[in-house]
């Protein structure tokens, strides 16, 4: 019989306790699968790909006990060899090859993306269909390595100031956004959509826990098929009670992203380094009223507004045009959208019904974050959806919460995917998606 009692230290070891625990000229083993081999003749240069980056073996006839035929690009290897220091292998350290294990040999003689360069200039569809294999390329992998920081530092940072994180479902019986862009099932023979986002069970939860918050997948059947949508994404939720003002929840998000770019400095700074990301200051961000910055820009760039109600992409550029040339900020809220473009559930501003206690986020020209103060008295929530002739079947239970007493609150959802994708510099959405669902795709 035998007991399991945790984790135990393996013989083979990582980058990171190569350069820790392991001196120059001391036997180490370590494994990993091979991203390149480079033959120069009597000396070859075997590339392991790890979790943490790249690890250089040097391969010498007479040294090792086995041939160099026996390693193939992208088999999985176990090595056994001397530490040594060579500045110009990548972190400084190298292994000279003693012995070898093949853990695993693929079935194909060449991969059908060149990972190993530096750079993937193969298209996007060709990455997209081979997803799995062009994410083993450093500067592929890295761009997700990143947008695991920006959803760490959201967990982090919202843990620090008293928010629980909750886990909502993702079928239900209603559309919590309203309007088509839903996607429809069957339920055991009843009708069932799925989720555009968490707001009623994240509101709901407030009545309970305070702040609460979550990571997951929300879905739009939206008929875009452009560089920013995508029918699936993860949204970055959080949704926070006993708030002054839609401003509590602006000052939330501003700490969050003041958070994350600390962690990324100095967590990330080698995936930083590799896609030569420059983070962006968050320190101060303008927020400025929807009818005010329109028609500055429009003033300023001879720019004609088309709709009154609502911000063209064209027109969230030369927002953060303007906000970067005005303030020196990358980042702009942008308050009190038009009624009419925002949910049923949106606080109207009480100085002019026609605008509503809500913002966007621009960062770079785009629309990252929706969010802003909530209506939480029931009799309000209930004129408001007759004033839109809506139907309430599928909202019972959501709108019973408001029967019982809520407290002011409000919240906001970021687009993780479109974050990451301004952040590093990327210009289609589905570069920074790690299996992209749109119009067309629904593979890998």
């Amino acid at each position: 019989m035998e007991f399991l009692t945790g984790v135990k230290e393996k013989k083979t070891l990582e980058i990171s306790e190569l350069h820790e625990k392991v001196k120059a000229g001391q036997q180490v083993k370590v494994n990993g699968a091979v991203h390149a081999v480079r033959d120069m003749g009597t000396v070859a240069f075997v590339i392991l790909r790890k979790r943490e980056g790249l690890l250089q073996c040097v391969y010498e006839k007479g040294t090792a006990d086995f041939k160099l035929k026996d390693i193939r690009e992208a088999s999985t290897i176990e090595v056994e060899g001397v530490l040594t220091e060579n500045d110009k292998a990548p972190g400084g350290i190298e292994i000279l090859m003693k012995k070898l294990i093949i853990l695993s040999l693929p079935e194909e003689e060449m991969l059908p993306l060149p990972v190993s360069k530096w750079k993937l200039t193969t298209s996007l569809e060709a990455k997209l269909n081979y997803r799995s294999i062009s994410l083993r390329n450093i500067r592929e992998r890295a761009k997700f390595r990143i947008q695991e920081g920006l959803t760490r530092a959201f967990r982090d940072f919202l843990y620090s100031q008293g928010f629980t994180e909750i886990h909502t479902p993702k079928i239900g019986a209603k559309g919590a956004e309203g309007g088509a862009n839903i996607f429809k099932l069957e339920y055991f023979h009843r009708p069932a959509v799925l989720a555009q986002s968490p707001q009623f069970y994240k509101q709901m939860m407030v009545g309970v826990f305070d702040r609460v918050f979550e990571t997951a997948p929300v879905f739009r059947a939206e008929k875009h098929n452009t560089k920013r949508h995508l029918n699936e994404y993860t949204s970055l939720d959080f949704e926070m009670g006993y708030i002054s003002g839609f401003e509590d929840v602006m000052d939330m998000e501003t700490g969050y992203l003041q958070y994350a770019m600390e962690l990324l400095k100095k967590e990330y700074g080698k995936e930083l380094e590799i896609l030569n990301v420059i983070l962006p200051n968050a320190e101060r961000i303008p927020a400025v009223q929807f009818s005010e910055i329109k028609e500055k820009v429009c003033e300023r760039y001879g720019h004609r507004m088309r709709n009154p109600f609502d911000l063209e992409p064209e027109e969230e550029q030369l927002i953060s045009r303007y906000a970067k040339e005005e303030w020196g900020s990358d980042f702009v809220f942008v308050t009190h959208y038009p009624s009419k473009k925002r949910p049923f559930y949106a606080m109207d501003d009480p100085e002019d019904p026609r605008y509503t206690l809500s913002f966007d986020l621009l960062f770079g020209g785009m629309e990252i974050t929706t969010g802003g103060q909530r209506i939480h008295n029931y009799k309000m929530l209930m004129d408001k959806i007759s004033d839109r002739g809506m139907e309430t079947d599928g909202m019972e239970q959501y709108l019973s919460t408001f029967k019982h007493g809520m407290p002011p609150h409000g919240g906001i959802g970021i687009g993780l995917e479109r974050l990451t994708m301004k952040l590093i510099g990327e210009d289609n959405v589905r570069e920074t998606t790690l299996f992209p669902r749109d119009l067309s795709r629904l593979e890998p």
